[in-house]
Formats: C-alpha cells, structure tokens, sequence
C-alpha cells in the first residue's frame, strides 16, 4: 500500500505542475469583486466631494445684495432674516413645549438654533446651514422619545421646515451650484435615515422637507445666475462704451493730421521754391551758398514726399474706396458765412458777428477756428434743432488770441425737423473740439446755460505754438 500511496502523491503533484486549473478556481468565487471595490471607492470618493463642499464656502463674509446701489435694498436681507428670527423663536418654543410635550429648556435651545442662525445666513449662509441642520437632527432625535409625537409631523415640525426653506434661499444667492448640490442630497439622506427610526403614527415630512429644499435652492440659484449674468453684460457694456470712446479719440486726432498735412505741405513747397529760385532772384551768391540752397530744396522735396506717404497711411478707409483722395483746400474762418448759411437752410437761426479787420491766423488756428464752429452747430442741429443761435468771432484787446463764440437757446417746442448740417463733418462733437483746441495751445469752454440752452467759447492764439501740444492724459480722455 505505501508504493501506491507514494506513487499517487507523485501523479498529483505532476498534474499540478502541469495545469493552472487550481490557480483559476478562487478567481471564479472572486469575479464581483473589483465591482464591490470600484463601488466602495466612488462612494469614498462622493462622500469626500460632499465634505470639501459643504465645508468650504463661496467667498468672504460679504452681505448679500452688497453690491446693489440702493441702500434699502442692501438692507433688506437682514430686514427678512429678523422678521423671521423673532417669528420663528417664540412660535418653535411654543409648538415643541406645548404640541409636543418637550422640556421648556430643551425646546428653548432648539427653537434658538434652529432660528437665530439665520441672522448668520446673510453673511455666512454655508456656516449658519452647519448650526440649523445640526440642530434639526437632534430636535429630530430628540422628539423621538416626546409623548406628543404621535398623530403629529416628523422629524421635521412646520416652523423647522419654515426656517430651513428661508436658509436654503439665501445659501443658492451665494454659494456653487456643487454647494447646493450637497447641501440637497445631504437634507435628502438625513431624511432617508430618519424615516428608518420614526416613531408610531408620526406623520412623515421629510420628503416635503427634499422636495421643497430643492425647489427654493433651484430658483435661487436661477436669479443669483441671471443676475451674474446681467452683472458681466454690465461690464461689458462698461468696457465697450470705454473702447468706443478711445477710439473715436484716435479717429479725431487722425483726421486732425490728415487736414494739417496740407498746411504743412503748403509750407514746405514754399521752402522749396524759395530755396530753387534763391540763385536766380538774388545776384552775387557765391557758389558755396548756392550748394547750400540746393541742399535745403533737396531736403524740402523728401519731406513733402515723407508727408504725403504719411497721409497715405492716415487716409481713410471710406477715402480709400472712394478713389478720390482729400485735395480740396482746408476751409477757414473765410468760409463761416457758407457754413452759417448752410445752417439756416438746415431750420436753425444763426447770426454770424466778425470783425471788419481781422488779422490773418496761423494755418492751424484758422483751420480749427472753423472746425470748432462747424462741430458746434452740427450739434445745434442734432440735439437743438430750430434753437437761435448766435456765433462771434473776436480778437483780444492786445490782439494776440482770438475769440471763437457759440451761444444756442432753448430749442422750440415741438423741434422743428431739420435736414443734416453736413455730411463732411466729423462727428465727434466735443472730443474733436478739445483735440483742436490743445493742439494749437488754446483753451475751451463748454457748458449748459440757465435758460436752457448750450455755449461753446474757445481761446486760439493767432500764431500756433512752435512746439507740439501736451499728450492728451487719460484723465483728460476720460473726461472727454
């Protein structure tokens, strides 16, 4: 018998060498079990998520509506958050002493936290949903063993369901929507448990409790999301307004160079003949200055043709596909009576005042002379169209600034309809009154007056300043 014992012993190790069958057998009782264990894990996972959001709060204790402009309605969530503090506090002491026979102590400290923490709630709604929710699991657990339980609502009493929907609405105005999530699902188990240990002919509430929870935290969420969203319109809005403003800044100064590109090419055309013809209209020259006048004329040529590239690049798109670039000549105070008659076919009155002598300006100042009266009565038109309106233009005592005047009253009511002043005209109303005015170093006046209407008074010195004006500063474009 021992041979063959020994011998079979042999066979089955062999065999088990052979096939992996005994290794695969505990596999087939194991195959539910990275099933269980993924479970596990999501749930671990959940349970975790559920704990980073109900323990980490939106933003800092800011008021709710703290950033409204009316200081009533800024007010108004402690104005709610007291009126139900002090309706809640004596009616849940009440109904928990009396209703359901609990101590007169306990049901202070209950009815108190279920009910003050909402004073808390419009600054820190997350911490004061903490203090509530705790307190409505042990009110809860604690009417369990109340001899007036029975026949009656739990584990949630009416003014406990009250104060809690009141919380809810101010924890969806401030915190996540993943906050509010939790905070749901998290009421929703304590229910689901709750149900599980209730007393005898108790009246169930916590699926009223859920249900009414998660539709307070859906439409508060929905305003607090629709006001974020007009908020960032707003600033859209704010920022557009301040794009548009800056660039049509940059479109007056640009129109402002084209126009001085004719000035300053008048004046370059001036130095190059004089420098040509220097040779011929002056005997006796000697040879070195001649070379030298040859040189200023050559010089003056590139800088008329640097000046006209550079208009090139400041000429409008609308020029552009015109086809016909800006070669009329630049208008001046001498074109004020066409313009002022343009302006009385348009409906508006104007009495044009001038002086019978006037001092030839500078280029530049008698240029924006006339765009300054241009842009004030393409405003008259638009904004106070049949208004009378009375332009002067003057020059100092001692002569050297010149007086540029725009006085309109009160339009008539109803307005009269007017046809536009001017297609060429800018647009730009103040903006291009202000750039012309600094560019040649003057000064500008501009305001309602008492009886309705608008005046505009500029101060242009007769001779332009040699040096270019100051950069406008970004307090003087955003006043602009």
């Amino acid at each position: 018998m021992t041979p063959v014992r020994g011998r079979s012993a042999y066979i089955d190790l062999a065999m088990s060498k052979r096939s992996p069958t005994p290794a695969r057998e505990p596999a087939r009782g194991d195959g539910h079990e990275p099933a269980r264990t993924r479970a596990l894990r999501a749930a671990r996972q959940a349970v975790r998520v559920l704990a980073v959001e109900l323990g980490t709060p939106a933003g800092p204790g800011t008021p709710l509506f703290a950033g409204v402009q009316s200081r009533w309605l800024r007010r108004l969530p402690y104005l709610v958050a007291f009126v139900f503090t002090v309706s809640l506090l004596p009616s849940g002491v009440n109904v928990l002493h009396n209703d359901y026979g609990m101590s007169g102590g306990l049901a202070g400290a209950l009815a108190t936290a279920q009910s003050v923490p909402l004073l808390l709630a419009v600054t820190r709604p997350l911490q004061a949903w903490w203090v509530i929710f705790a307190a409505d699991v042990v009110g809860a657990v604690a009417l369990i063993g109340a001899h007036g339980v029975a026949g009656r609502t739990w584990p949630w009493p009416p003014m406990v369901i009250v104060g809690y929907l009141v919380l809810m609405l101010a924890l969806s105005l401030r915190e996540r929507r993943r906050t509010l999530i939790a905070v749901w699902l998290t009421t929703g188990a304590a229910g689901i448990l709750a149900e599980t240990i209730a007393p005898d002919r108790s009246q169930s509430t916590w699926v009223l409790m859920f249900v009414l929870s998660g539709v307070m935290l859906l439409m508060g969420a929905a305003l607090r999301e629709r006001g974020d969203a007009q908020r960032k319109l707003q600033e859209q809005e704010t920022i557009s307004e301040a794009e548009r403003a800056r660039r049509t800044l940059l479109e007056e100064r640009t129109r402002i160079a084209r126009e001085l590109h004719d000035v300053v090419a008048h004046h370059m055309s001036v130095i190059t003949v004089q420098a040509d013809s220097a040779p011929y209209r002056i005997s006796g020259i000697p040879p070195e200055a001649q070379e030298e006048f040859g040189s200023i004329a050559a010089t003056a040529r590139e800088s008329l043709a640097e000046m006209r590239r550079l208009l090139g690049v400041l000429r409008s798109e609308e020029t552009e596909r015109q086809g016909s670039p800006e070669k009329a000549p630049q208008p001046g105070i001498g074109q004020l009576p066409k313009l002022v008659e343009a302006t009385v076919r348009a409906g508006v009155p104007v009495e044009l005042v001038l002086p019978d002598e006037l001092v030839e300006p500078e280029p530049a100042v008698d240029l924006s002379a006339y765009r300054i009266v241009q842009e004030a009565l393409a405003n008259v038109v638009r904004h106070a169209p049949g208004a009378p309106t009375r332009v002067s233009v003057t020059t100092t005592g001692d002569g050297a600034r010149l007086t540029v005047l725009i006085v309109n009253s009160r339009p008539p009511v109803p307005p009269v309809p007017s046809a536009p002043l001017e297609t060429s005209g800018t647009g730009h109303g103040l903006i291009g009154m202000r750039e012309r005015v600094r560019l040649v170093d003057g000064t500008l006046d501009t305001g309602p007056l008492p009886d309705g209407g608008f005046r505009v008074a500029a101060q242009l010195p007769l001779s332009a300043p040699l040096s270019g004006a100051a950069p406008l500063s970004a307090k003087d474009s955003d006043s602009a």
